[in-house]
């Protein structure tokens, strides 16, 4: 009857051990979500929904600095709904910020024979109190084709230079001046200042561009 009491004891112990740990483990997990509505699909300097307005949603899961979700919008006239799947992990030390992450770009019914066609980057980013840098290497679809940004910000402005890098001869520079009126709304000017095509008939549009975009958090 002892050893059976002294059982049960231990069972109790290790049952709350394990509700504890798994309380403990579910409380350090945090979940977010938001949706955004926008005047149009900007996308490094260009509008990919011929200027028709956008809706997109995310969800994240993360945990001690690593974190995954999904990215869903509308608006991209050429390939149709998109959805990201990203995994990814960053941290700060002081001043600077570092990321790195993985992103799947998905769109359904697009590819050869109504399959779905996907792209693939690696991510580096890094920030230095105001300055920001990131990385896009191609690890699926169009692997000559890469993507890197300089920014800065200062309070609700910032201003970010995007410029592509390709075995063409499409390569182009685009600047992008944001204001961030509160947490939920923002407005960004876009311009494409520089582009190798700019006297082919393929040139790209380098007309100003204004996306005004308004976002919610979800309570998860």
């Amino acid at each position: 009857m002892k050893k059976l009491t002294k059982a049960i004891a231990l069972a109790g112990v290790m049952t709350a051990g394990m509700t504890a740990a798994t309380s403990t483990f579910a409380e350090e997990v945090e979940v977010s979500a938001s949706a955004t509505v926008a005047s149009m699909y900007l996308w490094r300097g260009l509008d990919l929904g011929n200027g028709a307005a956008a809706v997109s949603g995310d969800l994240t899961a993360s945990i001690a600095g690593a974190y995954a979700g999904v990215w869903t919008s509308s608006g991209d006239t050429t390939s149709g709904n998109e959805y990201d799947l990203y995994i990814g992990y960053g941290g700060e030390v002081e001043d600077f910020s570092y990321d790195l992450s993985v992103w799947t770009y998905s769109y359904p019914g697009a590819g050869d024979e109504g399959n779905t066609f996907a792209l693939t980057d690696a991510i580096v980013s890094l920030g230095y109190m105001g300055a920001s840098f990131s990385y896009y290497y191609p690890l699926a679809g169009d692997e000559s084709y890469s993507y890197m940004t300089l920014g800065y910000g200062m309070d609700a402005f910032s201003a970010t230079v995007g410029m592509t890098s390709s075995d063409g001869d499409d390569d182009y520079t685009h600047l992008d001046l944001s204001y961030a009126y509160n947490d939920s709304l923002a407005f960004t000017l876009s311009k494409v200042v520089d582009q190798e095509t700019e006297d082919s008939p393929t040139a790209i549009d380098d007309d100003v561009r204004l996306v005004v975009s308004y976002s919610l958090p979800i309570s998860m």
